[in-house]
This record gives C-alpha cells, sequence and structure tokens, in this order.
C-alpha cells in the first residue's frame, strides 16, 4: 500500500492545478463578511441544515471557545 504524508503543508506541495485555483480564488476579510467563499460556506450550510445562518468557526482556540 502507498502512503500518503498528510503531515502539513511543509510536507505536502500543491499541484499547478491547486496554484491556479489559489491565485484566482476570490478573496476578502471573512471578519467583516467580506469573503464570497466563506459566505457561500454559510449560507450552503444553513440551507442543508434547514436553519436561518451559520457560523464558520475556525478549528484552534478561538474555536474552541465557541463551544463553552
Amino acid at each position: 500500500m502507498k502512503r500518503i504524508d498528510l503531515r502539513s503543508d511543509t510536507v505536502t506541495l500543491p499541484t499547478p492545478e491547486m496554484r491556479r485555483a489559489m491565485f484566482e480564488a476570490e478573496v476578502g476579510d471573512d471578519v467583516y463578511g467580506e469573503d464570497p467563499t466563506v459566505n457561500r460556506l454559510e449560507e450552503e450550510s444553513a440551507a442543508r441544515l434547514g436553519k436561518e445562518a451559520a457560523l464558520f468557526v475556525r478549528p484552534g482556540p478561538r474555536g474552541i471557545r465557541w463551544r463553552c
């Protein structure tokens, strides 16, 4: 079986297609609601779950606080 190393982006490298997608991606500040990708993710998540709205919370220390 072939082993795949997924430790981090310092070990794995993006393909040319991935680099092109990153270069062409629309970007914005998600804190101010200006990131179109995060906005679409929240809208689609809310729709799929039958909720009025959804909130994307990044993993890590700040995300852990939301559980409290």
